[in-house]
């Protein structure tokens, strides 16, 4: 019988994993018991403070609903989410342009607008997004789906201020035969992470600011490629380098401005060209759980 102290239970509880069938279950259990164990021995963690983050996951879990993943959340002011996105960028032998997270409020079916339309359905557009979907080599990848959504000039998406039934501010665009594409819009604002639930108290422990950039997401896919899920971060926004989601990255950062190269006369633009990886070998490029039966809040 092995004598159980604090040095042989994790080989003791890595024993009774061992004969795990699945390997890669066998493998991921294995690493988080060893990590676990040794997280608790390094900050010599308390049982009145094992109880307390207990209370706190258990409160997480309780704040989710079908609309709201507090744990997504959580998984996002962590930095665990985009860590994530970087090792599946990693794996792959050809990603083009960076991924971004997910971020609030996906919905599948927005509506398919023609090149060059408006996605406000209230109010006037003032930026123009254009640019081309290429691969990686930068031939053009026509009638490639680009969806995008974002917030409105408040900093609202149209799920928080409307009726469910009601999209505003988020299309499906189709790139023509030489993979470009055109999108006039709002220029959007900036807001904070909901602070209502236990991860927003948490934020609050760690004196930090609790706020997103304005920043625009883009989905964008064909048949063939690897799905790019990812974001443009507007450069003048004053949490651009301390996003609390740790979404931003410089290569997704950009500045509107005159451009008499745009399609669209008249309003501040921005040009972004899209780069697509091939497919993985099951052809899936996206990162977690269908967002279309979870939706993060971050």
């Amino acid at each position: 019988m092995i004598d159980i102290n604090d040095q042989t239970i994790t080989d003791a509880a890595l024993d009774q994993m061992s004969q795990t069938p699945n390997p890669r279950l066998k493998q991921i259990m294995e690493a988080a018991v060893r990590h676990l164990h040794a997280f608790a021995r390094e900050v010599d963690l308390t049982p009145d403070e094992w109880l307390e983050g207990i209370a706190f996951l258990t409160r997480v879990g309780q704040t989710c609903t079908p609309v709201r993943q507090e744990f997504i959340l959580l998984s996002d002011v962590l930095g665990l989410s985009t860590l994530i996105n970087t090792l599946h960028d990693k794996r792959a032998a050809e990603y083009g342009t960076q991924t971004s997270v997910l971020g609030p409020f996906y919905r599948n079916e927005s509506p398919e607008l023609p090149y060059g339309a408006s996605i406000s359905n209230n109010a006037e557009a003032n930026l123009t997004l254009y640019g081309q979907v290429t691969d990686i080599a930068g031939k053009p990848v026509p009638n490639a789906s680009v969806q995008i959504w974002q917030t409105d000039d408040e900093g609202a998406y149209d799920m928080q201020i409307h009726d469910p039934s009601i999209m505003d501010l988020r299309a499906t665009f189709r790139t023509n035969e030489k993979g470009e594409y055109a999108i006039r819009t709002l220029a959007p604002l900036g807001y904070m992470i909901p602070m209502d639930g236990p991860v927003g108290d948490l934020i609050r422990a760690q004196k930090r600011h609790g706020y997103r950039p304005a920043h625009i997401h883009f989905m964008i896919g064909a048949d063939g490629y690897r799905e790019l899920i990812t974001a443009m971060y507007l450069s003048d926004d004053e949490h651009v380098e301390s996003d609390t989601v740790f979404g931003v990255s410089e290569s997704l950062v950009v500045t509107p401005q005159t451009d008499p190269k745009s399609p669209i006369p008249g309003l501040p633009a921005v040009r972004y060209d899209f780069s697509l990886g091939r497919a993985t070998h099951d052809g899936s490029g996206r990162v977690g759980a269908d967002p279309s039966q979870i939706m993060p809040m971050a």
